[in-house]
Parts: structure tokens; sequence; C-alpha cells
């Protein structure tokens, strides 16, 4: 953004010569809007000038500005967006829309933010930074096309700019490709071996193409980098380097079995504070990668009792309750998995007939595609956790992971959570903590180098309105029909490129359990998984149309997707 400073710096030079205190022109003046001030003087110098109310228009367009450099510096972007806000009702710039759009972004507000950076476009000269945070922007939505051509422009005005170099190399990797997208990255190192950002992104593609070695390489150099000389761009959220850099470390060490190293990156991505909705998604499936992770390196008891109401399957065999079959062998990568839980005998609300035979069917058409499957029937939660951790343990080396659900399922506050048979809610009990939290297993699988597949058939009612309304008076929560659209994975985060999210029904509505042996969802889906050839997006338009037929319009399925290109679950 340094060029679009030089405006405000300019005016920034003759502000000073209006009536003010000595003491504000001498030093508050400089402090203020001075690029390396530090944060926090930098804040209270433009306080300081604002308080005067010595100024007026564009002069006190230009304090506002400066104070939101201040507040970005320290990732306040609610309060950058203020006061950008506030300069740009006084006196419009490139400058102010481009660090509001800015804001916009790391804040996840992609949308917005497009639309600032074109207001900063029309407004002067085309100018390769805002192109460069365009493409940001566009990137963040899933449009890499856009956001390829967007750093086209911005290359085209600075050839040396690597980091346009960088990001179009990850645009590229996200369409899958993994040689253009190195061919990118590796530019950028060669304009600035110094920044650790494309290190970052080049690990990502060494994981991609499995040379785990490399890729651990690359992040050690970043994170060296990154604590040797923290980036000081005021457009760089608080510590997002740092965070990425091992976050996409710890991941190549788990996916190459190195659980110990893989362990200390998480606690280290844990520990360091995050401002901007990337650092939060980065964390949490952080907490969650190291859960599994410490899970793995502890030693399993000898003759520890197996949990009741457990079932899993191999690709071969199904066992009966009684006796749990082992969890499949750990993924190779490449691999394709897939888990499915069908819950229907509920002990302590509504039975559900179908869903025991939804799953059933499902896991065939998935084990007939060649997945390897891992099925649970009527699990408790201690059974439905243990089997769900397993499988996002083991989906750290897939190359496609599916997810199924059927039973009940609801949302509490916003948040959708998965219902194990055994739930028994009581007024004033913990709501939450007896259910599964389906963003813990989002965040779980959120990985740019896989391709996750989650489709729920759950919300076929709200079995816990009565709890709901007797327990959450006191505890703020609220209960919903149906399951809540997936705008995120936890807090701040945003959901994860190579994600598809599908529901038997819409966002708030209930679907049909079905008067045959499976529910109508279910049923059209276990018909149409195995097509041959058949795109998982056009696959799933099939199940909604002949679910919205055979319903007579009372159920439409619905899914949300932030695919990176066409995804074949039967092979052409």
């Amino acid at each position: 953004m340094s060029r679009l400073l030089i405006a405000l710096a300019l005016l920034a030079a003759t502000l000073w010569s209006a009536p003010c205190s000595a003491q504000s022109r001498n030093q508050l003046g400089p402090l203020c809007t001075t690029e390396t001030t530090p944060a926090d003087q930098m804040v209270d110098a433009c306080s300081t000038i604002i308080a005067l109310k010595a100024f007026k228009g564009a002069q006190l367009a230009t304090v506002y500005f400066w104070r939101a450099v201040g507040w970005n510096k320290k990732g306040d972007y609610a309060r950058v967006i203020a006061d950008t806000t506030e300069a740009i009702r006084l006196q419009p710039s490139q400058a102010v829309y481009n660090l509001r759009g800015s804001a916009y972004y790391d804040k996840g507000d992609y949308d917005i933010a497009i639309a600032d950076f074109d207001d900063a476009l029309k407004l002067g000269a085309p100018d390769g930074i805002i192109f460069h945070n365009r493409g940001n922007a566009w990137r963040g939505k899933g449009d890499y096309t856009k956001a390829i051509a967007d750093y086209d422009m911005s290359i085209k005005a600075d050839p040396r700019s690597a980091f346009s170099f960088q990001n179009r190399g990850i645009a590229k990797e996200a369409l899958g490709d993994l040689d253009g997208a190195l061919a990118d990255i590796n530019q950028a190192i060669r304009l600035d071996p110094t920044l650790p950002q494309p290190l970052i992104n080049r690990t990502a593609i060494w994981r991609a193409k499995n040379d785990l070695d490399r890729a651990i390489a690359d992040g050690s150099e970043a994170i060296r980098l990154a604590k040797d000389k923290p980036p000081v761009n005021i457009m760089t959220p608080p510590n997002s380097v740092l965070i990425s850099a091992y976050i996409h470390r710890a991941l190549a060490y788990e996916a190459k079995g190195d659980y110990a190293h893989a362990k200390d990156d998480y606690k280290s991505t844990l520990a360091i504070v995050a401002s901007d909705a990337g650092s939060k998604a980065n964390q949490a499936t952080a907490k969650v990668r190291l859960s599994l992770v410490a899970d793995a390196a502890a030693p399993i008891p000898r003759d520890a009792p197996a949990s009741s109401g457990q079932q899993q399957t191999t690709p071969t065999q199904q066992q009966g309750n009684a006796t749990p079959a082992p969890s499949p062998a750990p993924a190779t990568p490449g691999t394709r998995m897939a888990l499915v839980i069908g819950n229907g005998a509920y002990a302590h609300v509504k039975a559900l007939p179908n869903p025991p035979n939804d799953a059933r069917a499902v896991a065939k058409s998935l084990r007939d595609i060649g997945f390897i499957v891992s099925e649970g029937i009527d699990l408790d939660r201690t059974a439905m956790q243990k089997v769900t951790r397993e499988f996002l343990r083991d989906a750290a080396r897939a190359q496609v992971a599916v997810v199924y659900y059927a039973g009940h399922g609801v949302q509490v506050d916003g948040r959708n959570y998965l219902i194990p048979v055994d739930v028994e809610l009581k007024p004033g009990a913990s709501m939450t903590e007896a259910m599964i939290d389906m963003d813990t297993i989002m965040a779980g699988l959120d990985d740019q180098v896989r391709t996750n597949i989650l489709i729920f058939d759950a919300c076929r009612n709200n079995p816990m309105a009565q709890q709901v309304a007797s327990a959450g008076s006191s505890r703020s929560i609220e209960g919903a029909s149906g399951l809540a659209a997936p705008s995120s994975l936890g807090s701040g985060a945003t959901l994860g490129a190579g994600t598809l999210i599908a529901f038997a029904t819409a966002p708030g509505q209930v679907a049909l359990d079905g008067e045959g042996a499976n529910s109508p969802f279910s049923a059209a889906l276990s018909r149409h998984i195995g097509t041959p050839g058949l795109e998982v997006q056009q696959m799933l338009t099939r199940v909604r149309a002949e679910v919205v037929s055979g319903t007579k319009n009372k159920q439409v399925p619905w899914s949300n997707s932030s695919l990176l290109g066409e995804v074949y679950l039967a092979e052409k």
C-alpha cells in the first residue's frame, strides 16, 4: 500500500501549518502520520489531534486515515472500519477505500472488500496494489479465475511484486495447477528470498505433491524468517505469517507420521494471538489436530473395554455391536476415505427407524466405488467421539474425505450439533457437551490439499425443543428448527477451500424421515452416488430433483461449496 500512502503523506506534510498548539505541530503530527510510528503511539497522537478539533474536511480525513493505519497495525479491524468510514465521509480517496477494503478482507467480509476496492479504482489511476488486494478478496471468495486476472494486472504494473507472484501461485494451486503454482512461488522467492510467505505456500505445494521432507524444510525456513524479521507491512495482520508457517509445517509433520513434532507445532500455533479470520481458522484446525495427534501418541491400554453401541466396518466385513471391528488401516497418500454414521435408536428422544438403513446403504455405495469406510450404527456419545476422532486422524493422509451422518441434529445458538443415541438433557444441564459439534469435524478436515465432502441427513425435527426452552433462559441458548447454514469453522473462521457441505434440506427447514426403509434424501443419494463419471455437484443436483419430486416440494436439499474444481466420487 506504500504508493497510496504517499498522497496522504504529502497532505500530512502541510497539515500542521493550520492553527494548533506548538506541541501538536511539532510532535503529534509526525507521530500520527509517520508509517513507522509504533501502533499505540500513532493511535494516541491521532486521537489527541482529533480531540483538539482544529481540523476539518480533507485535513481531518487524513488524521482519521492515519489513526486507522494505527488500528490496522494492532489488528483492530472494527476500529479501522469506523475511522476509514469517517474519513470517506469527510473526503473519499483511493487510499482510504483501499485501507477499509483490506480491513473487511481481514474480517472475512469479502463482498464488501471487493466493493471498496472497486470504489478505490474508480477514484484514480489503475493501481497495482489495489488490483492485488482485490485479487486477495476474489481468492477469499473462491473465485480463483478473477483472482488470477487481478494478480496479472498487479504484476503488469509492478513486475517485481513478489507478493503478487506468490498469491497468483496460490490461486493456481487452488485450481489444481501445481506446476504453474510452483513456478509463480519460485519466482516470488527469487524476487525476495527474505520473505517467509512464499516459503509457506511452497510448503503446501510440496505437501500436495507428497514431498514431505521438502515441505518440512520450507516450513522451518519460513518460521526462522518470520521470527528473525517479523513482517512490518501494515496490511499484514499481526502474527498471521508465523501462525501460518507453524500450521503448515505441523500438517506436514503429521502427514509424515511424526506426531511429536506435529504436536509441538500445533501448540506453537495456538500460543500466538490471532487477529484475522485466516489465523483464527488455522487455530481452529490446530486445536482439533492437536487433540488427535495427542491421542495417537498416547499408548492404548490393553484389554480396554469396547464402547457400547459402536459399530465400524472394514471394506469387506461388518461386525456386530458386541465386538467392534478395528478401525481401517491408516490412510496412505491419495486414499479416499469415508465416515458413515446412522443414529436411530434414541433412548430419551424420538427414535428414528431409517438412519441405520440409510447409513448402511450409503456405506455400501461408497465401498463399491473404492472408498475405505468407517461405519457406525446407533452410537452413544463415547463411541461417536471415538470413531469420529479416529477418522479425522487417519484422514490427514487422504486425498478425498467423505463424512455422512443420518439421525437427529440440532442448531443451538447458530451452531450445528449431531446427536448421539444416549443423549439425555435435563433443565440446567449443559446442552452442547452431550452432542457432537459439527464445527469440530469441519475444522479437523480443513486443509487446502484435500477435498472434503460432508453430507448431513439430519434435522428431521428438533428433538431438543422442550429441553432448549427449559434450559435456555439461564444459559443464553436458543434452539431452532433444522440446521444452520455453515458460515464458519468457529470463531471468525471461514469455510475452508476444497469443501462441499450438503444437507438433506434447506437451512432452518425440517427433513422427512420417509415412509419406507430409507429417508427420501438418503434413498436418492445411495442411488446416484455411485454413478460413474458423474461430477459430485451434478450428482447432488439429481438427488435434489428426485427429493423435491418425491416429497411434492416439501423438502429441498441444499449445499454449500468451496470446491476448487470438478470432483468425481465414482471414476469416469
